[in-house]
């Protein structure tokens, strides 16, 4: 069981940690700024369930979870998306 609950732990606070980079190399101005940690998390938890599945089915090597961690954050919160920008009143 510890090893289900202890890398699954590990995607998570990575991803929290890249988000919070991502927080903290964007500009400011943006309404909620605790969602990018907090999607950070999301992120890392679903990476590291998408890992689970390709290593089950196509044996994944282990260096593909932070890199799918950082390839969902940059899709989540990249430049691309504008979701949590300031309206322009």
């Amino acid at each position: 069981m510890q090893g289900f609950w202890l890398p699954l732990g590990m995607a998570a606070i990575f991803g929290a940690f890249t988000g919070l980079l991502f927080r903290l190399s964007d500009k400011p101005g943006h309404e909620r700024p605790f969602m990018f940690p907090l999607l950070g998390v999301v992120a890392g938890i679903m990476a590291f369930f998408i890992h689970q599945a390709l290593t089950w089915i196509a044996n994944a090597p282990n260096w593909l979870l932070p890199a799918l961690v950082v390839l969902l954050i940059w899709l989540w919160l990249g430049r691309s998306n504008l979701r949590f920008r300031r309206s322009k009143e």
